[in-house]
C-alpha cells in the first residue's frame, strides 16, 4: 500500500494530520483521547487548571498507543518523524464529552429510574421474605389451639 493511500485512509472526519519537523498546541475544555494512527510524537502535557501535577510530564507516544488528556490540560506535541521521507503524523482526537445534554439526559431519564427501581425491587424482596416469616411464627400460635398438644412450656406460657 503506498504512502498517499495510507494518508487518505486516515483522513477520515477526527483524524488530525501534524508534518515531519512541526509542532501544535492543543488545550481542551472537555477531557479527551489522543490516539496515533501513524507516526510518533514527543507529548508534553501541562498542568490542567484545576491543579492535577500528577498528568502532567512528557511522554512518546507511537503508533496505535493513546493518551488521556485532562480537561484544561496544554498539550503540545511535536512530530517525531524525520522530514521527507516518513511523512506525517496521523492522530485522532476524540472529545470524551462528545454529547453532554444526550448524556446527562440518558443518565437522567433510564440510569437514574433504573437504579430507583433495582432499589425499590430489593426492598420488596426484603419485605416479602419478613412478611413470610413472621406469617410462618403466627401459624404456630394459630395452630396451637386447634388439635395440637402444647408442651409443657408452651402450656405454662398461657
Amino acid at each position: 500500500m503506498s504512502l498517499a493511500h495510507q494518508v487518505e485512509l486516515c483522513t477520515v472526519a477526527g483524524a488530525w494530520r501534524l508534518l515531519p519537523g512541526s509542532a501544535l498546541s492543543l488545550k481542551p475544555k472537555a477531557d479527551a483521547v489522543l490516539r496515533l494512527r501513524r507516526g510518533g510524537v514527543w507529548v508534553t502535557l501541562g498542568e490542567t487548571d484545576h491543579g492535577m501535577p500528577d498528568a502532567s510530564g512528557d511522554r512518546f507516544l507511537r503508533e496505535g498507543e493513546a493518551l488521556l488528556v485532562p480537561a484544561g490540560a496544554r498539550v503540545v506535541m511535536e512530530s517525531l518523524q524525520s522530514q521527507g521521507t516518513d511523512g506525517p503524523v496521523l492522530f485522532d482526537w476524540t472529545d470524551l464529552a462528545v454529547n453532554p445534554a444526550a448524556a446527562s439526559r440518558f443518565r437522567r431519564e433510564v440510569v437514574t429510574p433504573s437504579r430507583e427501581l433495582v432499589l425499590a425491587l430489593g426492598q420488596a424482596a426484603v419485605a416479602l421474605v419478613r412478611v413470610l416469616r413472621g406469617l410462618q411464627g403466627y401459624s404456630e400460635y394459630l395452630v396451637a389451639g386447634r388439635g395440637r398438644v402444647l408442651t409443657p412450656l408452651e402450656s405454662m406460657r398461657s
